[in-house]
Protein backbone atom coordinates (compact mmCIF):
# COMPACT_ATOMS: atom_id res chain seq x y z
CA UNK A 1 0.00 0.00 0.00
CA UNK A 2 1.21 3.30 -0.68
CA UNK A 3 1.88 5.87 1.62
CA UNK A 4 -0.37 8.23 0.57
CA UNK A 5 -3.33 5.85 -0.18
CA UNK A 6 -7.02 6.91 1.58
CA UNK A 7 -7.80 4.24 3.95
CA UNK A 8 -10.04 3.70 6.98
CA UNK A 9 -8.50 4.01 10.22
CA UNK A 10 -11.57 4.89 12.77
CA UNK A 11 -13.50 6.03 10.64
CA UNK A 12 -11.20 7.53 7.77
CA UNK A 13 -7.71 8.36 6.97
CA UNK A 14 -7.69 11.80 5.72
CA UNK A 15 -4.01 12.10 5.70
CA UNK A 16 -4.25 13.60 1.54
CA UNK A 17 -6.85 16.30 3.40
CA UNK A 18 -5.55 16.05 7.20
CA UNK A 19 -1.69 17.26 7.27
CA UNK A 20 -1.58 20.51 9.09
CA UNK A 21 1.82 22.52 10.20
CA UNK A 22 2.18 24.17 13.39
CA UNK A 23 1.69 27.24 13.80
CA UNK A 24 5.04 29.22 14.49
CA UNK A 25 6.12 32.16 16.26
CA UNK A 26 5.36 34.57 13.19
CA UNK A 27 2.11 33.65 13.04
CA UNK A 28 -0.73 36.52 14.78
CA UNK A 29 -3.28 35.14 16.40
CA UNK A 30 -6.65 37.57 18.07
CA UNK A 31 -7.58 37.26 21.17
CA UNK A 32 -10.28 34.84 21.55
CA UNK A 33 -13.92 35.70 21.12
CA UNK A 34 -16.21 38.21 20.11
CA UNK A 35 -16.06 42.14 21.88
CA UNK A 36 -16.32 45.03 20.07
CA UNK A 37 -12.34 45.42 21.35
CA UNK A 38 -11.60 42.67 19.05
CA UNK A 39 -13.49 44.24 16.36
CA UNK A 40 -12.09 47.21 16.66
CA UNK A 41 -8.43 45.16 16.57
CA UNK A 42 -8.90 43.19 13.42
CA UNK A 43 -10.00 46.02 11.34
CA UNK A 44 -7.20 47.93 12.76
CA UNK A 45 -5.01 45.17 11.50
CA UNK A 46 -6.06 44.89 8.48
CA UNK A 47 -6.10 48.65 7.80
CA UNK A 48 -9.99 48.92 7.13
CA UNK A 49 -11.63 52.38 5.95
CA UNK A 50 -13.58 54.18 8.23
CA UNK A 51 -16.62 52.99 6.91
CA UNK A 52 -15.77 49.51 7.26
CA UNK A 53 -15.21 49.32 10.61
CA UNK A 54 -18.24 51.22 11.07
CA UNK A 55 -19.95 48.82 9.46
CA UNK A 56 -18.29 45.49 11.56
CA UNK A 57 -19.52 47.78 14.72
CA UNK A 58 -22.88 47.86 13.41
CA UNK A 59 -22.69 43.91 12.61
CA UNK A 60 -21.69 43.16 15.20
CA UNK A 61 -24.19 44.78 17.48
CA UNK A 62 -26.74 42.88 15.00
CA UNK A 63 -25.07 39.74 16.03
CA UNK A 64 -25.90 40.05 19.88
CA UNK A 65 -29.00 40.82 18.95
CA UNK A 66 -30.53 38.22 16.67
CA UNK A 67 -30.81 34.45 17.92
CA UNK A 68 -29.24 31.13 16.46
CA UNK A 69 -32.12 29.50 14.00
CA UNK A 70 -33.89 27.10 15.91
CA UNK A 71 -34.58 25.16 12.77
CA UNK A 72 -31.44 23.38 11.53
CA UNK A 73 -28.90 20.93 13.33
CA UNK A 74 -28.26 21.60 16.72
CA UNK A 75 -24.60 23.64 16.89
CA UNK A 76 -24.64 23.84 20.78
CA UNK A 77 -20.76 22.57 20.16
CA UNK A 78 -19.92 25.93 18.85
CA UNK A 79 -19.04 27.97 21.45
CA UNK A 80 -17.40 31.52 19.81
CA UNK A 81 -16.07 32.75 23.00
CA UNK A 82 -13.80 29.87 21.96
CA UNK A 83 -13.10 30.98 19.11
CA UNK A 84 -10.34 32.67 17.53
CA UNK A 85 -11.00 35.24 14.22
CA UNK A 86 -8.44 36.33 12.73
CA UNK A 87 -5.08 34.42 12.01
CA UNK A 88 -2.46 35.78 9.88
CA UNK A 89 0.14 33.60 8.62
CA UNK A 90 4.11 34.58 8.34
CA UNK A 91 3.40 36.06 5.06
CA UNK A 92 2.36 38.96 2.49
CA UNK A 93 0.21 37.97 -0.09
CA UNK A 94 2.75 37.03 -2.62
CA UNK A 95 2.25 36.93 -6.96
CA UNK A 96 4.92 34.58 -7.30
CA UNK A 97 4.87 31.05 -5.94
CA UNK A 98 8.47 30.34 -5.50
CA UNK A 99 7.77 33.19 -2.56
CA UNK A 100 5.53 31.34 -0.73
CA UNK A 101 7.23 30.30 2.68
CA UNK A 102 7.78 26.68 2.27
CA UNK A 103 5.34 24.89 4.93
CA UNK A 104 2.10 27.24 3.27
CA UNK A 105 3.59 26.48 -0.19
CA UNK A 106 3.93 22.51 0.42
CA UNK A 107 0.23 22.81 1.79
CA UNK A 108 -0.94 24.20 -1.80
CA UNK A 109 1.20 21.64 -2.94
CA UNK A 110 -0.07 18.45 -1.69
CA UNK A 111 -4.01 19.85 -2.48
CA UNK A 112 -3.03 20.19 -6.21
CA UNK A 113 -3.49 24.13 -6.73
CA UNK A 114 0.01 24.80 -8.38
CA UNK A 115 -0.68 22.02 -10.66
CA UNK A 116 -4.60 22.87 -11.38
CA UNK A 117 -3.60 26.44 -12.35
CA UNK A 118 -0.63 25.43 -14.68
CA UNK A 119 -3.02 23.40 -16.56
CA UNK A 120 -6.77 24.02 -16.24
CA UNK A 121 -7.30 27.45 -14.65
CA UNK A 122 -6.84 31.39 -15.58
CA UNK A 123 -6.34 32.38 -12.60
CA UNK A 124 -5.84 31.70 -8.60
CA UNK A 125 -6.09 32.70 -5.49
CA UNK A 126 -5.32 30.88 -2.10
CA UNK A 127 -6.21 31.75 1.33
CA UNK A 128 -4.05 30.22 4.11
CA UNK A 129 -6.23 30.74 7.56
CA UNK A 130 -7.61 34.58 7.51
CA UNK A 131 -5.47 36.26 4.66
CA UNK A 132 -4.83 35.37 0.82
CA UNK A 133 -1.18 34.15 0.57
CA UNK A 134 -0.85 33.61 -3.21
CA UNK A 135 -2.60 35.80 -6.11
CA UNK A 136 -2.36 35.34 -9.46
CA UNK A 137 -4.42 35.97 -12.88
CA UNK A 138 -2.51 34.98 -16.62
CA UNK A 139 -1.73 38.28 -18.65
CA UNK A 140 -4.67 37.57 -21.43
CA UNK A 141 -7.39 37.74 -18.83
CA UNK A 142 -6.00 41.06 -17.73
CA UNK A 143 -5.73 42.02 -21.18
CA UNK A 144 -9.44 41.21 -21.53
CA UNK A 145 -10.48 44.21 -18.39
CA UNK A 146 -11.60 40.90 -16.35
CA UNK A 147 -10.42 41.97 -12.43
CA UNK A 148 -9.27 38.97 -10.28
CA UNK A 149 -7.88 40.10 -6.54
CA UNK A 150 -7.99 39.29 -3.12
CA UNK A 151 -11.48 41.20 -1.71
CA UNK A 152 -9.06 43.22 0.48
CA UNK A 153 -6.82 44.65 -1.85
CA UNK A 154 -10.01 45.66 -4.15
CA UNK A 155 -11.41 47.55 -0.95
CA UNK A 156 -8.25 49.72 -0.53
CA UNK A 157 -8.11 50.21 -4.28
CA UNK A 158 -9.07 53.76 -5.92
CA UNK A 159 -10.11 52.47 -8.83
CA UNK A 160 -12.35 49.30 -7.27
CA UNK A 161 -13.12 50.24 -3.82
CA UNK A 162 -16.50 52.16 -4.33
CA UNK A 163 -17.78 49.43 -6.56
CA UNK A 164 -16.80 47.24 -3.18
CA UNK A 165 -18.35 49.81 -1.08
CA UNK A 166 -21.60 50.26 -3.13
CA UNK A 167 -21.60 45.98 -3.82
CA UNK A 168 -20.61 44.99 -0.22
CA UNK A 169 -23.58 43.02 1.96
CA UNK A 170 -26.44 44.64 -0.11
CA UNK A 171 -27.47 41.20 -1.60
CA UNK A 172 -26.42 39.16 1.76
CA UNK A 173 -27.25 42.14 4.71
CA UNK A 174 -25.98 41.42 8.50
CA UNK A 175 -29.94 41.48 8.82
CA UNK A 176 -30.40 38.18 7.49
CA UNK A 177 -29.61 35.97 10.14
CA UNK A 178 -26.76 35.69 12.94
CA UNK A 179 -24.11 34.31 11.28
CA UNK A 180 -24.53 36.86 8.31
CA UNK A 181 -24.19 39.74 10.88
CA UNK A 182 -20.98 37.19 12.80
CA UNK A 183 -19.59 37.63 8.72
CA UNK A 184 -20.00 41.42 8.90
CA UNK A 185 -18.44 41.97 11.77
CA UNK A 186 -15.23 39.71 11.58
CA UNK A 187 -14.90 38.54 7.92
CA UNK A 188 -11.48 38.41 6.43
CA UNK A 189 -9.77 37.41 2.88
CA UNK A 190 -11.54 36.73 0.04
CA UNK A 191 -12.06 37.30 -4.06
CA UNK A 192 -12.79 39.81 -5.90
CA UNK A 193 -14.24 39.49 -9.71
CA UNK A 194 -15.30 41.90 -11.97
CA UNK A 195 -16.18 40.63 -15.83
CA UNK A 196 -16.26 43.28 -17.90
CA UNK A 197 -19.57 43.32 -21.17
CA UNK A 198 -19.16 40.84 -23.32
CA UNK A 199 -15.84 39.48 -22.05
CA UNK A 200 -16.05 35.52 -22.55
CA UNK A 201 -13.28 33.39 -20.35
CA UNK A 202 -12.27 30.34 -21.77
CA UNK A 203 -10.99 29.09 -18.60
CA UNK A 204 -12.16 29.26 -14.91
CA UNK A 205 -10.87 31.59 -12.10
CA UNK A 206 -10.52 29.50 -8.88
CA UNK A 207 -10.04 30.60 -5.04
CA UNK A 208 -9.03 27.83 -2.49
CA UNK A 209 -9.71 28.47 1.04
CA UNK A 210 -7.44 26.38 3.77
CA UNK A 211 -7.76 26.91 7.46
CA UNK A 212 -5.12 25.70 9.22
CA UNK A 213 -5.42 27.08 12.49
CA UNK A 214 -6.77 24.95 15.45
CA UNK A 215 -9.78 26.63 17.37
CA UNK A 216 -10.37 29.02 14.77
CA UNK A 217 -12.73 30.81 12.44
CA UNK A 218 -12.90 31.49 8.53
CA UNK A 219 -14.68 34.43 7.42
CA UNK A 220 -13.44 35.02 3.52
CA UNK A 221 -16.01 37.28 1.63
CA UNK A 222 -16.25 36.84 -2.04
CA UNK A 223 -17.52 39.40 -4.73
CA UNK A 224 -18.12 38.24 -8.32
CA UNK A 225 -20.03 40.57 -10.68
CA UNK A 226 -20.84 39.50 -14.41
CA UNK A 227 -21.35 42.65 -16.57
CA UNK A 228 -24.04 42.57 -19.62
CA UNK A 229 -23.85 39.69 -22.05
CA UNK A 230 -20.09 38.20 -20.03
CA UNK A 231 -19.63 34.75 -19.32
CA UNK A 232 -17.69 33.24 -16.64
CA UNK A 233 -17.10 29.92 -14.53
CA UNK A 234 -15.48 30.38 -10.73
CA UNK A 235 -14.45 27.20 -9.28
CA UNK A 236 -13.59 27.92 -4.97
CA UNK A 237 -12.33 25.02 -3.15
CA UNK A 238 -11.98 24.72 0.81
CA UNK A 239 -10.31 21.75 3.45
CA UNK A 240 -9.10 21.83 7.02
CA UNK A 241 -7.49 19.13 8.93
CA UNK A 242 -8.89 17.70 11.60
CA UNK A 243 -8.73 19.25 15.36
CA UNK A 244 -10.14 18.00 18.77
CA UNK A 245 -11.99 20.98 19.13
CA UNK A 246 -14.29 23.25 17.17
CA UNK A 247 -13.67 25.11 14.03
CA UNK A 248 -16.04 27.35 12.31
CA UNK A 249 -16.37 28.33 8.70
CA UNK A 250 -19.01 31.26 7.77
CA UNK A 251 -18.27 33.26 4.69
CA UNK A 252 -20.45 35.48 2.52
CA UNK A 253 -20.64 35.23 -1.64
CA UNK A 254 -22.27 37.88 -3.12
CA UNK A 255 -22.89 36.92 -6.97
CA UNK A 256 -24.15 39.60 -8.99
CA UNK A 257 -25.09 38.70 -13.18
CA UNK A 258 -26.19 41.30 -14.95
CA UNK A 259 -28.22 40.98 -18.14
CA UNK A 260 -27.62 38.53 -20.32
CA UNK A 261 -24.63 37.80 -18.76
CA UNK A 262 -24.01 33.60 -17.08
CA UNK A 263 -22.25 32.58 -14.56
CA UNK A 264 -21.19 28.97 -13.39
CA UNK A 265 -19.84 28.91 -9.75
CA UNK A 266 -18.88 25.37 -8.23
CA UNK A 267 -17.86 24.75 -5.06
CA UNK A 268 -16.15 21.29 -3.80
CA UNK A 269 -16.77 21.76 0.21
CA UNK A 270 -13.79 19.06 1.92
CA UNK A 271 -14.13 20.31 5.74
CA UNK A 272 -12.70 18.06 8.43
CA UNK A 273 -15.38 16.66 10.97
CA UNK A 274 -14.60 19.18 13.59
CA UNK A 275 -16.07 22.11 11.77
CA UNK A 276 -19.49 24.00 12.02
CA UNK A 277 -19.86 25.61 8.40
CA UNK A 278 -22.25 27.98 8.46
CA UNK A 279 -21.74 29.43 5.25
CA UNK A 280 -24.37 32.14 3.11
CA UNK A 281 -24.24 32.37 -0.71
CA UNK A 282 -26.81 34.37 -2.95
CA UNK A 283 -26.88 35.47 -6.11
CA UNK A 284 -29.09 37.96 -7.90
CA UNK A 285 -30.17 37.72 -11.39
CA UNK A 286 -31.00 39.99 -13.88
CA UNK A 287 -33.04 40.25 -17.39
CA UNK A 288 -31.95 36.87 -19.56
CA UNK A 289 -28.99 36.00 -17.29
CA UNK A 290 -28.43 32.88 -15.85
CA UNK A 291 -26.64 31.32 -12.89
CA UNK A 292 -25.60 27.95 -12.12
CA UNK A 293 -24.61 26.09 -8.76
CA UNK A 294 -22.85 23.21 -8.77
CA UNK A 295 -22.08 22.27 -5.21
CA UNK A 296 -20.26 19.30 -3.70
CA UNK A 297 -19.99 19.03 0.09
CA UNK A 298 -18.12 16.61 1.37
CA UNK A 299 -16.71 17.65 4.92
CA UNK A 300 -17.89 19.47 8.29
CA UNK A 301 -19.52 18.43 11.59
CA UNK A 302 -22.86 20.63 10.87
CA UNK A 303 -23.64 22.30 7.73
CA UNK A 304 -25.61 24.98 7.04
CA UNK A 305 -25.95 25.72 3.39
CA UNK A 306 -28.58 26.86 0.63
CA UNK A 307 -27.38 28.97 -2.26
CA UNK A 308 -30.22 31.44 -3.12
CA UNK A 309 -31.15 32.87 -6.32
CA UNK A 310 -32.95 36.15 -6.86
CA UNK A 311 -34.49 35.87 -10.06
CA UNK A 312 -35.19 39.56 -10.25
CA UNK A 313 -35.30 40.33 -14.43
CA UNK A 314 -37.31 38.33 -17.19
CA UNK A 315 -36.40 35.10 -18.84
CA UNK A 316 -33.45 34.90 -16.22
CA UNK A 317 -32.86 31.30 -15.42
CA UNK A 318 -31.00 29.50 -12.40
CA UNK A 319 -29.81 25.55 -11.81
CA UNK A 320 -28.64 24.49 -8.77
CA UNK A 321 -26.88 20.98 -9.02
CA UNK A 322 -25.80 19.32 -5.65
CA UNK A 323 -24.66 16.38 -3.81
CA UNK A 324 -23.86 16.21 -0.10
CA UNK A 325 -22.36 12.86 1.68
CA UNK A 326 -22.93 12.19 5.74
CA UNK A 327 -20.63 10.18 7.23
CA UNK A 328 -19.80 9.52 11.06
CA UNK A 329 -20.15 12.19 13.39
CA UNK A 330 -22.10 14.35 10.59
CA UNK A 331 -25.28 16.42 10.34
CA UNK A 332 -25.05 18.32 6.71
CA UNK A 333 -28.53 19.91 6.31
CA UNK A 334 -28.31 21.54 2.82
CA UNK A 335 -29.88 22.27 -0.32
CA UNK A 336 -31.11 25.62 -2.40
CA UNK A 337 -33.55 28.47 -2.59
CA UNK A 338 -35.00 30.02 -5.65
CA UNK A 339 -36.60 33.61 -5.50
CA UNK A 340 -38.67 34.06 -8.92
CA UNK A 341 -39.16 38.11 -8.69
CA UNK A 342 -40.27 38.64 -12.58
CA UNK A 343 -41.98 36.99 -15.82
CA UNK A 344 -41.15 33.56 -17.31
CA UNK A 345 -37.77 33.01 -14.94
CA UNK A 346 -37.01 29.35 -14.97
CA UNK A 347 -35.72 27.49 -12.05
CA UNK A 348 -34.45 23.97 -11.93
CA UNK A 349 -32.91 22.07 -8.65
CA UNK A 350 -31.51 19.10 -8.76
CA UNK A 351 -29.63 17.03 -5.37
CA UNK A 352 -28.06 14.04 -4.69
CA UNK A 353 -27.29 12.84 -0.54
CA UNK A 354 -25.65 10.12 0.63
CA UNK A 355 -25.59 8.94 4.01
CA UNK A 356 -23.79 6.01 6.14
CA UNK A 357 -22.50 5.20 9.58
CA UNK A 358 -25.31 6.89 11.18
CA UNK A 359 -24.77 10.56 9.36
CA UNK A 360 -27.80 12.81 8.76
CA UNK A 361 -28.45 14.43 5.44
CA UNK A 362 -30.97 16.68 5.39
CA UNK A 363 -32.30 18.44 2.31
CA UNK A 364 -34.03 21.58 2.76
CA UNK A 365 -35.17 23.77 -0.15
CA UNK A 366 -37.70 27.23 -0.87
CA UNK A 367 -39.11 28.09 -4.04
CA UNK A 368 -40.95 31.31 -4.10
CA UNK A 369 -42.42 32.12 -7.29
CA UNK A 370 -44.11 36.09 -6.80
CA UNK A 371 -47.61 37.02 -8.14
CA UNK A 372 -45.51 39.17 -10.50
CA UNK A 373 -43.56 35.92 -11.98
CA UNK A 374 -46.28 34.95 -14.23
CA UNK A 375 -45.06 32.02 -16.85
CA UNK A 376 -42.44 31.06 -14.49
CA UNK A 377 -41.14 27.10 -14.58
CA UNK A 378 -39.55 26.18 -11.59
CA UNK A 379 -38.74 21.89 -10.91
CA UNK A 380 -37.44 20.64 -7.90
CA UNK A 381 -35.94 16.76 -7.79
CA UNK A 382 -34.10 15.39 -5.24
CA UNK A 383 -32.70 11.78 -4.56
CA UNK A 384 -31.11 10.28 -0.88
CA UNK A 385 -28.86 7.20 -1.06
CA UNK A 386 -28.54 5.65 2.60
CA UNK A 387 -25.93 3.01 2.87
CA UNK A 388 -27.05 1.59 6.21
CA UNK A 389 -29.62 0.86 8.44
CA UNK A 390 -27.88 3.86 11.29
CA UNK A 391 -27.56 6.85 8.82
CA UNK A 392 -30.61 9.26 8.06
CA UNK A 393 -32.06 10.93 5.15
CA UNK A 394 -35.10 13.73 5.56
CA UNK A 395 -36.18 15.87 2.39
CA UNK A 396 -38.11 19.08 3.84
CA UNK A 397 -39.20 20.68 0.67
CA UNK A 398 -41.36 24.42 0.75
CA UNK A 399 -42.70 26.17 -2.37
CA UNK A 400 -44.85 29.43 -2.00
CA UNK A 401 -46.62 30.20 -5.00
CA UNK A 402 -48.88 33.81 -5.56
CA UNK A 403 -49.78 33.41 -9.13
CA UNK A 404 -52.18 30.83 -11.16
CA UNK A 405 -49.41 31.12 -14.34
CA UNK A 406 -46.85 29.13 -13.31
CA UNK A 407 -45.48 25.72 -13.47
CA UNK A 408 -44.26 24.02 -11.17
CA UNK A 409 -42.91 20.20 -10.24
CA UNK A 410 -41.63 18.70 -7.74
CA UNK A 411 -39.73 14.72 -7.11
CA UNK A 412 -38.18 13.07 -4.20
CA UNK A 413 -36.80 9.74 -3.34
CA UNK A 414 -35.26 7.78 -0.64
CA UNK A 415 -34.12 4.40 -0.68
CA UNK A 416 -30.92 2.12 -0.82
CA UNK A 417 -28.90 0.40 -2.59
CA UNK A 418 -30.38 -2.21 -4.47
CA UNK A 419 -29.38 -5.62 -3.50
CA UNK A 420 -30.10 -6.50 -7.21
CA UNK A 421 -27.47 -4.45 -8.61
CA UNK A 422 -24.77 -5.46 -6.14
CA UNK A 423 -25.31 -9.16 -7.54
CA UNK A 424 -25.33 -8.26 -11.19
CA UNK A 425 -21.39 -6.13 -10.58
CA UNK A 426 -20.40 -8.92 -8.43
CA UNK A 427 -21.08 -11.58 -11.23
CA UNK A 428 -19.10 -9.32 -13.22
CA UNK A 429 -16.18 -10.54 -10.56
CA UNK A 430 -16.00 -6.97 -8.54
CA UNK A 431 -15.98 -7.05 -5.46
CA UNK A 432 -19.02 -6.18 -3.17
CA UNK A 433 -17.04 -3.30 -1.68
CA UNK A 434 -15.94 -1.90 -5.22
CA UNK A 435 -19.73 -2.47 -6.65
CA UNK A 436 -21.12 -0.22 -3.92
CA UNK A 437 -18.64 2.36 -3.88
CA UNK A 438 -19.01 2.37 -8.41
CA UNK A 439 -23.12 2.62 -7.52
CA UNK A 440 -22.55 5.51 -5.35
CA UNK A 441 -20.03 6.98 -7.48
CA UNK A 442 -22.65 6.83 -10.10
CA UNK A 443 -25.29 8.30 -8.15
CA UNK A 444 -23.22 11.43 -7.88
CA UNK A 445 -22.43 11.48 -11.25
CA UNK A 446 -25.22 14.65 -12.22
CA UNK A 447 -22.67 16.67 -10.09
CA UNK A 448 -19.28 15.29 -11.36
CA UNK A 449 -19.98 15.43 -14.93
CA UNK A 450 -20.22 19.07 -14.60
CA UNK A 451 -17.04 19.82 -12.97
CA UNK A 452 -13.80 20.23 -14.80
CA UNK A 453 -11.60 17.16 -15.30
CA UNK A 454 -9.53 17.76 -12.41
CA UNK A 455 -12.09 18.93 -9.46
CA UNK A 456 -14.20 15.87 -10.89
CA UNK A 457 -11.79 13.80 -9.90
CA UNK A 458 -10.89 15.03 -6.65
CA UNK A 459 -14.72 14.63 -6.27
CA UNK A 460 -14.86 10.94 -7.14
CA UNK A 461 -11.72 10.31 -5.00
CA UNK A 462 -13.65 11.85 -1.65
CA UNK A 463 -16.22 9.59 -2.21
CA UNK A 464 -13.77 6.86 -2.37
CA UNK A 465 -12.32 8.00 0.58
CA UNK A 466 -15.57 7.93 2.46
CA UNK A 467 -16.49 4.86 1.24
CA UNK A 468 -13.44 2.67 1.39
CA UNK A 469 -13.69 -0.10 4.24
CA UNK A 470 -16.77 1.58 5.32
CA UNK A 471 -18.91 -0.87 4.78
Amino acid sequence: MSETEKTQVDDIDRSMYDFRYEENEDFYRIDSGLTPEIVETLSREKGDPEWMLQFRLKSLELYNQLKVPDWGPSIEGLNIDNIVTYVRPNTSMQAKWEDVPDDIKDTFEKLGIPEAERTSLAGVGAQYDSELVYHNVQDEVAKQGVVYMGFEEALKSEQWGPMVQKYFMTLVTPKDHKFAALHGAVWSGGSFVYVPKNVHLSFPLQSYFRLNAKGAGQFEHTLIIVDEGADLHFIEGCSAPKYNVANMHAGCVELFVAKGAHLRYSTIENWSKNMYNLNTKRAKVEEDGSIEWISGSFGSHVSYLYPESDLVGKNARAEFTGVTFAGKDQNLDTGAKMVHLASNTTSLITTKSISKSGGISTYRSAVYIDKKATGSKASVSCQSLMLDSESRSDTIPAMTVLTDDADIGHEAKIGRISSDAIFYLMSRGISEDEARSMIVSGFANPVSKELPLEYAVEMNNLIRLEMKGSL
